[in-house]
């Protein structure tokens, strides 16, 4: 960090003007029980600090040994991990805002576009974005001249918490794939092209912006209430904390964040490009290195090896590739661990079982394959055969080239997931029904026939103040301590009808989009996707927001264009794009509402931040995907790719487009696949069985199954590097059970900013590596082969043998 120049003091750069502190003891607790007991709550001491039953209140200068009895429910989480105190004067709004969140996200978008067509695929995260953030704003506090005229407009003040959190949502806004850029690539690689740029680049962005606007309109049950508390956020509200709040106070964790931010990544550098071997490692495969089964099993540290099972790995970028297991709550992590135990069973007995053809396709691969593939030679589907000049299916040429086939492990991908999702919707009602109808109650009939009222379209007028809207909210047991002091603190909400604004103007924009593009899909069906995403983020949305897991809703929505527009894998596409990567980025934006809750930003200033990142995200998206695409075509229609390119995920979004596309003789009943939509209907039911039990007979265990979350897990596997898995459940375990129960003031000390350390410090070194050796700026420089890192055409990278079929 900078050292401070003379003249410019800086002690507690969010402090000049003592903080406002909710009194929230007793107003804000739950209205039931959490499954674990719940802490009594003791408001108005210091800091408005909770404590557990028959706990005393702290001295002046005690140590803090508040958390002895354990952190149990969210409120817990969100009131000892983050403190709920707020100063309304630090300003967000400077140059250094702007300049460093507008630069950041390009950066990010750009970076992620770049990732997203690698062999494996890495996700910019929060915590990397706002370490830059603040490296790069206390850089500009430091150089910019603060006097005069320049000082007054350029450097008005210190770098404060809420400058730096406004940097860091807008860069996250911007870091994300938009799913458009897929769709688009595909519609370039296996179509033909498309017609129009400008409306590429709208669609990008529209698709990206409906998510916001339904995130908006739905924060009321999605961002408001405590128990949806994105538990992703902890880490990165944890490191602003540490980072803004008074130095004698933090100092510790900050020492622990820096130490640990340096270890990981110098150490990061050994598994990923000098001692590749410990990206995983398998005693099973080094004992026998010629053996498929073990492969199968054992094998994981490459793209589509195998299940990697009793694997250890080393490498913190593939442990955390779908979230940092430190913050994971226990709840996600005991079902998922189920559900991943379940995967290795299920799919060994489909593969051996030789379930659908499975020995004559590979043991992991999302391709569709032709009928004369064998066990030595995998023939990929030409798909060109069997479309017609418009690219819509021609019935006639497929009869002639043959239904083609999946992998036996993809398909039990699909019908596990496809059953975990209607499972989903059981669950939240047999369980979460109080919070689904909470969100709901805008739809109640006195709610809709005030619609009929004049006045209630003349949204410029009459709008609610700070302090009604307090007044009606301030007793609600429901809603998180955070927002209630921001009420307290009077700032502007965001209007419903700015959020309609946006949803309604992308609406019209992205509907004319798809009939230049001649996508072919009807106006209607993209009002129906509109309104599935509406849904689709109630329900999904409110389970990742209480359980931190993300459900994938891309078989679902390909499943059901494939019913609605048979035969046209474009209009397939544009329908996934429009849902499933609305719900997606709404749920994200959701999230960092959330994030801007915890830290106390003005609701304006997320909102316009929010949609400037959206923005300039899509078009550097767009951008780079250009550039790739132009660049890279014949590696990414590549069975293989490279090691530096591949175009896995453009593959897979298309192979499910071109296959509901003939869903009748595909996934109908009757279809070769018919399981697959089956298992749609057995998912609503899989719930009950456990509800019913704890209904007579209230079971802790029972109640902490979640069969949604488990069914998705038992296809977790179906592809990519799963080597880091059982790490992954060692260090979640230990993190959120051991030390949460037995080290619990460590726990809520250092958990979360030893997490936050942990990926900025890979993320960095990873960042640094793709252009300095991996070949994102140039030609890669292969680190010599040695026995940590062996050539991976004679072995994979954990010594499994290699199946050379793989390569036919």
């Amino acid at each position: 960090m900078p050292a401070p120049r003379p003249g410019y003091q800086r002690q507690d750069t969010d402090t000049g003007i003592a903080r406002k502190s909710l009194d929230i003891g007793g107003s804000s607790s739950p209205t039931s029980k959490s499954k674990f007991d719940e802490a009594e709550q003791i408001g108005g001491d210091k800091n408005d600090t909770f404590v557990t039953n028959n706990a005393l209140p702290l001295y002046d200068g005690e140590e803090d040994k508040i958390h002895d009895e354990g952190v149990t429910t969210a409120e817990d989480l969100v009131t000892q991990v983050i403190h709920v105190e707020d100063d309304p004067t630090l300003n967000p709004w400077t140059f250094r805002m702007f300049f460093l969140g507008i630069g950041l996200s390009i950066f990010g978008s750009t970076l992620q576009e770049i990732f997203y067509f690698k062999p494996q695929t890495i996700y910019v995260s929060v915590v990397f974005l706002t370490v830059l953030a603040y490296i790069l704003g206390e850089g500009l506090a430091f150089i910019i001249p603060r006097g005069g005229t320049v000082g007054k407009w350029l450097n008005p003040h210190p770098f404060n918490l809420k400058e730096h959190a406004a940097i860091a949502l807008m860069a996250s806004a911007a870091s994300q794939s938009a799913l458009a850029t897929q769709a688009l690539a595909a519609q370039q690689l296996f179509y033909g092209g498309y017609p129009s740029h400008a409306a590429g680049i709208f669609i990008t962005i529209t698709s990206q912006l409906i998510g916001f606007g339904i995130a908006g309109l739905l924060r009321e049950v999605l961002v408001y209430p405590t128990k949806l508390l994105w538990p992703i956020n902890l880490p990165v509200t944890s490191l602003l904390e540490s980072l803004h709040r008074d130095k004698r106070e933090t100092r510790s964790k900050l020492k622990i964040f820096y130490i640990v931010f340096i270890v990981i990544f110098f150490w990061e550098v050994f598994p990923e490009y000098i001692f590749t071997v410990l990206e995983g490692v398998s005693i099973f495969c080094l004992a026998s290195q010629n053996n498929l089964v073990f492969t199968n099993l054992f094998g994981g540290a490459s793209g589509n090896e195998g299940l990697g099972f009793l694997s250890v790995s080393f490498d913190w970028q593939y442990i955390a590739s779908l979230g940092s297991p430190l913050w994971m709550p226990l709840y996600t992590l005991v079902n998922s661990c189920i559900g991943y135990l379940g995967c290795i069973i299920l799919f060994m007995a489909v593969y051996y079982g030789n379930i659908w053809r499975s020995h004559d396709f590979p043991f992991l691969s999302q391709f569709l394959f032709d009928g004369s593939s064998n066990g030595t030679s995998y023939n990929i589907y030409n798909q060109s055969t069997i479309l017609n000049p418009d690219f819509t299916i021609n019935d006639g040429l497929l009869q002639q080239q043959g239904i083609p086939w999946l992998t036996g492990t993809y398909v039990s991908y699909l019908i596990t997931s496809n059953m975990g999702l209607t499972a989903t919707f059981t669950h939240m009602l047999l369980w979460n029904f109080d919070d689904i109808k909470y969100g709901w109650e805008w739809a109640a009939p006195s709610n809709l026939a005030k619609c009929l009222n004049p006045q209630f379209w003349r949204f410029w007028e009459n709008q609610e103040t700070p302090e009604e809207r307090y007044r009606r909210k301030e007793n609600d047991p429901r809603i998180d301590p955070h927002y209630k002091l921001m009420l307290k603190n009077k700032y502007p909400e965001v209007p419903l009808f700015w959020w309609a604004a946006v949803l309604i103007a992308c609406f019209a924009v992205g509907l004319a989009c798809l009939y230049v593009m001649q996508s072919t899909l009807p106006w209607w069906g993209f009002l129906v996707a509109t309104i599935l995403s509406t849904v689709f983020m109630l329900i999904f949305g409110t389970q990742y927001g209480m359980t931190g897991f993300q459900f994938n809703l891309q078989p679902i929505c390909q499943m059901l264009a494939g019913y609605m527009f048979p035969g046209r894998p474009l209009a397939n596409l544009y329908f996934t794009c429009y849902t499933w990567n609305s719900v997606q980025m709404g749920q994200i934006l959701a999230r960092d509402l959330k994030l801007a809750q915890y830290v106390h930003l003005s609701p304006r200033c997320t909102y316009t931040i929010q949609v400037i990142g959206c923005i300039i995200g899509a078009l550097f998206n767009y951008v780079m995907m250009l550039t790739i695409v132009g660049a890279q075509a014949p590696i990414l229609t590549s069975i293989q790719g490279s090691n530096i390119w591949s175009g896995q995920n453009i593959q897979q979004f298309n192979t499910l487009a071109i296959a509901w596309s003939i869903a009748k003789d595909m996934f109908s009943i009757g279809g070769r696949y018919q399981w697959v939509t089956i298992s749609y209907l057995l998912g609503f039911f899989v719930p009950f069985p456990f509800w019913i039990i704890n209904k007579i007979r209230p079971n802790r265990f029972v109640s902490y199954i979640n069969l949604s979350i488990i069914l998705w897990y038992m296809g977790w596997l179906f592809v990519g590097i799963n080597a880091s898995i059982l790490s992954y459940f060692v260090l979640g375990f230990g993190a959120q059970w051991w030390l949460r129960k037995h080290r619990p003031q460590f726990f809520i000390k250092y958990n979360y900013i030893v997490s936050a350390a942990l990926d900025g410090g890979t993320q960095v070194l990873v960042f640094i590596l793709t252009f300095a050796v991996f070949g994102g700026g140039g030609n890669p420089v292969q680190f010599p082969f040695w026995a940590g890192a062996p050539d991976t055409s004679i072995h994979n990278l954990d010594y499994c043998m290699v199946n050379s079929a793989n390569g036919g």
